[in-house]
């Protein structure tokens, strides 16, 4: 991402290298104004918040990475106060900002572009490094599940959330591998599914949507996602924009039924017309998902699966329950203590 003109310089000390991707339609659906309050809560390399800061916004930025927040602090120096970070995982979102409601929130779902280049976080099948995986630093690693999980656990995660057809075999394949050494590095892991995954010339590295699946579990991304949506509800004023720019097409499910349920006007029918209507909590901005053009897709292809989601808070109190928006899958303690 490069310049916006003066202003932009002024706040972020400069051109960034990080291109956040929709950033101007996150920017056009988010709709910040000067002196208003916007929470960034997957800050990572500072991308939305640069634009949003650039209008004279101020900007709470959240990330459970503890090096995104370091890497940060340059930032906040240069945004005169406008900028605060905070490392927490965002679906604590509302004990971060305490009573106060804001004025917008947007989301950059799934792993950076930063993460996936540092070999030693363990996200990519394309650096030899140890196999972690771990947004935050804490908890089980990938490692420790591969080297614990049952073949049904494992095909069930597999195939779940990283969409593999092949995952009964690939879980076979982890299971009979582990038997004879222990997996603790990413290319022993990709070179494990490679061998039962073929692929073709020009399509995605056999071990993709192993890798995949492996980090949306062991961070609990979908979980973390459906709190956050909750604690959305909560925190944003009436008027107040939601937007979400998702990569994976269960984040997108999980954000689509979300929106879709609290846009729907819910109540009495004439079989029981004294059922109270229950007004809804969001209006929804974009009919259907914003995706990038072949433009932008060309100059930073991590925008082609992109999936831009926005709604508008309305008046209505927040409601007390949730959807059932999550997979069926069993937690990670439990998939770790061997259920």
């Amino acid at each position: 991402m490069t310049g916006g003109g003066d202003s932009f310089r002024a706040v972020a000390g400069g051109p960034a290298h990080h291109i956040p991707v929709l950033g101007s339609r996150v920017v056009e659906y988010l709709n910040p104004q000067a002196g208003k309050t916007y929470i960034d809560a997957t800050f990572g390399a500072g991308g939305y918040s640069r634009l949003v800061l650039a209008l004279g916004s101020r900007v709470l930025g959240i990330d459970r990475d503890q090096s995104a927040v370091a890497n940060g602090m340059g930032l906040v120096e240069a945004s005169g106060g406008r900028l605060t970070l905070t490392e927490d995982t965002f679906s604590n979102l509302e004990d971060v900002i305490g009573v106060e409601q804001v004025d917008g929130l947007m989301f950059d779902l799934g792993v950076s572009s930063m993460q996936f280049d540092q070999a030693a976080r363990g996200f990519s099948f394309r650096h030899q490094g140890p196999l972690d995986m771990r947004m935050g630093g804490e908890g089980s690693s990938a490692a420790d599940l591969i080297a614990v999980a049952d073949e049904p656990d494992l095909a069930a995660i597999i195939a779940t959330l990283g969409e593999e057809r092949h995952a009964r075999a690939v879980a076979r394949a982890i299971v009979k591998a582990r038997s004879e050494h222990a997996i603790t590095t990413t290319t022993q892991l990709a070179d494990i599914v490679a061998s039962v995954v073929r692929s073709k010339p020009g399509d995605i590295h056999p071990a993709t949507r192993t890798f995949q699946a492996l980090r949306i579990f062991i961070n609990d991304e979908l979980g973390e996602l459906v709190k956050a949506l909750a604690a959305s509800e909560r925190v944003l004023k009436e008027g107040g924009r939601l937007v979400v720019v998702s990569f994976h097409s269960l984040e997108d499910r999980i954000v689509k039924s979300f929106l879709s349920e609290r846009s729907a006007t819910r109540g009495g029918s004439r079989h029981a017309p004294e059922v109270s209507r229950v007004a809804p909590t969001f209006t929804i901005l974009t009919k259907r998902p914003v995706t990038a053009d072949d433009a932008e897709v060309s100059a930073n292809p991590r925008a082609r699966s992109a999936k831009l989601r926005a709604a508008e808070r309305t008046a209505a109190p927040p409601r007390k329950t949730m959807p059932e928006l999550l997979p069926p899958l069993p937690s990670l303690a439990d998939v770790m203590r061997g259920r």
